[in-house]
């Protein structure tokens, strides 16, 4: 080998090793923080008031987080816009993993079918698990003769445009369920939208609405007291707070599949070894059996899936509601 080439192999040889120690003394930081956490309170942004579905779930998870990992974990009640502003808020927090949230499927996969939002939630959110899905139940006022799904279709194509339907808003779950419903039976029933699920539930009550697709947990109570009828869950199978209660497959409409659902996000560009810390402290809390048992309560099944299956999930909810808004001409704010 010449001088000339001899001298070129030793340049070529100090650049690259010069190159990959920056790179790894650049990558080291990172390496060592995912090591470490977490090292201080991590934030928990739940996009709700307190005492909802998704703050009782967010509450109950964080604090198992917390006990397993040594650090606070804070929740921030940050309600608003159908969870849209506490979600937007995570998506401009750092993405060091110590500004999170456990989000729902309005603010994750329908609002920004419906709305303009200043979020991505796939491109601007990183997704971590699905943390936990809730059926949506379908009751009926007590005054209402049906006593299954087959009967309801059955008396709204004999009513036609005479049954409504209450939801907790427009562009709600409960709002697209009662769509979806419209376009999969072929009925016609009249939306009235409420702000909340509270004061649906009270003109349900006081009969001046005639049915109702609501969280299970909030319906539960006035259905064991007998002042509501269930008609059928949105779940895969039977929930275990109703096992009476049919689901909307087994009543012949596989396509009525509608569950609420909360899932944990992070920022875009959260370093991939703190996303993999966060999920597996997150599904290990979520494996806790006490934890289990009182989500079980709220008639939560806990799922723990990996981040890019919830990537997935995501899409494929926010294609499915996309569909229900255009094919049953919703108007939205887009």
């Amino acid at each position: 080998m010449t001088v000339s080439r001899r001298l070129l192999v030793e340049l070529f040889s100090r650049f690259f090793l010069g190159f990959f120690l920056g790179l790894s003394l650049l990558l080291l930081p990172t390496l060592a923080s995912a090591q470490n956490f977490p090292a201080k309170p991590i934030k928990l942004i739940v996009p709700f008031p307190a005492g909802g579905p998704n703050d009782i779930i967010a509450r109950v998870i964080g604090q198992r987080m917390s006990e397993l990992s040594g650090q606070p974990v804070v929740i921030d009640n940050r309600g608003g816009q159908g969870g849209v502003l506490g979600t937007d808020a995570v998506s401009k927090a750092a993405p060091d993993g110590y500004t999170i949230a456990i989000s729902s499927a309005g603010a994750l996969a329908i609002s920004p079918s419906m709305e303009k939002v200043a979020y991505d939630a796939l491109n601007d959110l990183t997704p971590v698990t699905l943390v936990a899905t809730v059926p949506e139940m379908l009751v009926v006022a007590t005054n209402v003769p049906a006593k299954d799904v087959g009967e309801l279709i059955a008396l709204a194509k004999a009513q036609p445009g005479k049954l409504n339907f209450a939801s907790s808003g427009p562009g709600s779950l409960p709002h697209l369920a009662g769509e979806l419903f419209k376009l999969t039976a072929k009925i016609d029933i009249v939306h009235v939208p409420y702000r909340g699920a509270a004061p649906a539930v009270n003109d349900l009550l006081g009969q001046q609405v005639q049915m109702t697709f609501l969280d299970l947990p909030v319906l539960l109570p006035q259905v064991k007291a007998g002042a509501l009828r269930p008609i059928a869950v949105g779940s895969a199978g039977r929930a275990p707070t109703a096992p009476d209660v049919p689901t909307t497959a087994e009543a012949g409409f596989a396509d009525l599949r509608i569950e609420n659902w909360y899932g944990m996000v992070a920022p875009k560009g959260t370093p991939k070894e703190v996303v993999i810390a966060l999920h597996g402290l997150a599904t290990k809390a979520m494996a806790d059996p006490a934890v289990k048992e009182k989500l079980a309560a709220q008639g939560a099944t806990l799922v723990g899936d990996e981040p890019e299956h919830f990537r997935a999930f995501i899409a494929d909810e926010t294609r499915k509601w996309a569909k229900v808004i255009k094919d049953a001409g919703i108007e939205t704010a887009k």
